[in-house]
């Protein structure tokens, strides 16, 4: 196992990322580190980084610097994008990080910075179709692909404090700042020759702090129930609202609201009339929210470097099994459990009638049922479910993420508490609950049927007959202990299937 930071130095903020990578190509992030020293700040009008954002910066790199030695970080990846890419005194300013830091940045071109987020998103995200909006402090990013290809991208020289400082001196009211930032995007946009030919279908993906805010401020008024942001979808009612509140308040009343941070409540009007502005001329609405951009893209680079060339082919999978990995669970053993339920599921389609994309949810369920035994052995299914809702799924949707921690901590037809369900409200549906119970006896058993973690059954068939549902077992030993332990659950199939269960 390796340990690498990554360090992204942005115009508006300073990002740090430990990492844990295995030999395997999986990797999860154990710590982070994020400050706001605003480097790219004041350097519009004659292009050179002010002395006092020097000097910020640099206390926070040597604070990011401690953070690794004491992790005994064996490799730092240190990137600087838009502001360091443009200062007049940019080889100064990297010396002197290298000799006050013992940090040595590289500086990335507007299209490596580009495609960190393309991949970093790509990876990480199942949207087939999506045209990426990242807002940093110095840059703005576009980018567009289909079918999981890229087709374009386009990197603006303007960010979110480059965009406020654009308009702040001219003592216009806040909602005038906001229009004149719209009319300005609006107008860079239509220079964009490509955009006029994206698909009218595509989904809008926001990356950045910008967007993150937007994120949490959104799910604090909604009193949404995950924490997760990676694929939050914004509503487009939703934007509008926060939009309108944003740009009515003056700075204090803006520090003041719940979900912003108060380092970046002075540009995050700028960032909302640039996301605005694109939203309108290209005509989206909803926006998914990318917990992953150019930092994640990195990861993915430096992990599986396959990703150089293509995304990984199956993002829930690979996210799935660096969770296994990072748990130590049993992987052969959790990918048979998989493997079983899954079988069982398409084998009793004709009883339970749920669509295809359950298997998703029944997948995550299996892949995570025994690993809240790493916390503890009484009640392990209740840990499970809590892992999966705060563990970094990817490629699935927050419904599912619900669905399948539900799916998980099922022990029997009762266990369904109301309050638990309830708080999940917005995401589920009454006829959930029949789902969840179904798909919780058939984990169950896939589980039951590899008890001893030896691999003895090799698949099942089901015959449905009259009352009864007759599961076939192919064999390669002696399986008596988990045939035993999979009758255990025949009650329980029983009250759910309204069935009787025969293993043979």
């Amino acid at each position: 196992m390796e340990k690498i930071g990554i360090i992204d130095l942005g115009s508006n903020t300073a990002r740090l990322l430990i990492v844990e990578v295995s030999e395997n190509g999986y990797f999860q992030v154990i710590d982070q580190l994020k400050e706001a020293p605003r480097l790219g700040e004041g350097m519009e009008k004659e292009g050179f980084l002010k002395p006092q954002r020097i000097q910020a910066t640099i206390k926070v790199l040597k604070m990011f610097r401690r953070l690794c030695d004491v992790n005994r970080i064996d490799r730092i990846i240190a990137v600087a994008t838009a502001a360091v890419r443009r200062a007049k005194n940019q080889r100064s300013f990297l010396d002197e990080i290298a000799a006050t830091c013992g940090i040595k940045f590289r500086v990335l071109s507007a299209e490596e910075e580009a495609l960190y987020v393309y991949r970093g998103v790509i990876n990480t995200m199942d949207v087939p179709k999506g045209l990426i909006l990242e807002i940093g402090g110095g840059s703005t990013k576009i980018v567009y692909y289909n079918r999981r290809n890229l087709l374009n991208y386009e990197t603006l020289p303007f960010g979110a404090i480059s965009l406020t400082e654009l308009f702040e001196g001219e003592n216009l009211s806040p909602e005038k700042q906001s229009e004149k930032v719209e009319e300005f995007f609006t107008e860079q946009l239509s220079k964009i020759e490509w955009l006029k030919n994206v698909d009218s279908e595509v989904q809008l993906i926001g990356v950045g702090g910008s967007f993150r805010n937007l994120c949490r401020m959104t799910k604090i008024m909604k009193k949404y129930p995950l924490k997760t942001i990676h694929n939050y979808v914004v509503q487009d009612a939703d934007f509008g609202h926060v939009y309108d509140m944003i740009r009515s308040l003056d700075l204090d009343r803006k520090k003041k609201i719940k979900g912003l941070s108060s380092g970046r409540a002075d540009i995050l009007p700028a960032a909302l009339a640039a996301i605005n502005a694109f939203k309108k001329y290209m005509n989206l609405g909803d926006i998914v929210i990318s917990g992953s951009g150019l930092r994640t893209g990195i990861l993915f680079n430096y992990a599986v470097p396959i990703t150089l060339d293509k995304p990984v082919s199956d993002v829930l999978g690979y996210s799935l099994n660096s969770l296994i990995e990072f748990y130590g669970c049993n992987r052969a053993h959790t990918e048979q459990t998989a493997y079983l339920a899954i079988q069982l599921f398409k084998q009793l389609r004709v009883l339970h009638k749920f669509p295809r994309q359950y298997i998703r949810i029944l997948k995550i369920a299996s892949y995570l049922y025994e690993a809240g035994k790493r916390v503890g052995f009484y009640n392990f299914e209740k840990n499970s479910a809590y892992m999966i809702l705060s563990a970094p799924i990817c490629g699935v949707s927050h419904r599912d993420l619900v669905m399948a921690s539900f799916v998980a901590s099922s022990t029997g037809i009762d266990d369904i508490n109301a309050q638990d369900w309830n708080r999940y409200r917005d995401l589920l549906t009454d006829e959930d609950v029949d789902a969840v119970r179904k798909m919780g006896v058939m984990l169950r058993i896939a589980s039951a049927f590899d008890r001893s973690m030896s691999l003895l059954v090799k698949g099942v068939n089901c015959d449905i007959l009259g009352d009864s549902v007759i599961m076939k077992t192919e064999l390669d030993g002696d399986a008596t202990l988990e045939l035993s332990s999979a009758m255990e659950v025949g009650s329980d199939f029983r009250k759910i299937f309204k069935k009787n269960l025969e293993i043979l």
